[in-house]
């Protein structure tokens, strides 16, 4: 399997345009905004994820950010930080922050491409499932200490708890 595509006759190609024939074949809803910048919401266990994808074609980046529907008041920052270095510690790919006025929890990744080469499609779809995959596991945690019913270091435990069996 063969995940990148060259320069088409001179053209480097938009990985957006390839997000966007993503979005439409997996009926996801989705905006484009710009040339550059795309908006996806994708349904979630826990809540519907607002995914933005944003190309930068002078660098060759990229970019994905991933945010949870989840408010962290400000009297809960300080908590919300430290569970976020903790979370940041369990991911192989990409970081959690708290974006916006809101301080909402967001997972973020960049892919870098040069020399005209973009990403094919089942690359752009599997980064996509990771980012939401990463939100759902870790919006327990992020739930409990924005309510304040759990410290840091319990709700990440709380939320990694695997269910084994059936119920």
């Amino acid at each position: 399997m063969n995940d990148v595509h060259p320069e088409l006759h001179g053209h480097v190609l938009n990985p957006l345009d390839l997000v966007e024939r993503l979005a439409a074949g997996n009926e996801w809803a989705f905006e484009r905004h710009s040339e550059d910048e795309l908006a996806l919401e994708l349904k979630g266990q826990w809540c519907p994820y607002e995914v933005w994808l944003s190309w930068h074609a002078d660098l060759g980046v990229l970019q994905l950010t991933c945010a949870l529907d989840l408010g962290i008041p400000a009297r809960r920052v300080a908590q919300a930080v430290a569970l976020l270095a903790l979370a940041n510690e369990k991911l192989l790919l990409g970081h959690f922050e708290l974006a916006g006025e809101e301080r909402r929890p967001a997972f973020r990744y960049a892919l870098l491409f040069r020399d005209g080469v973009v990403p094919g499609p089942e690359l752009l779809e599997e980064v996509i499932d990771i980012a939401v995959s990463e939100c759902e596991r870790f919006y327990p945690a992020f739930g409990f200490v924005g309510r304040g019913l759990k410290a840091p270091r319990e709700a990440l435990q709380a939320a990694m708890l695997e269910t084994e069996g059936e119920a």
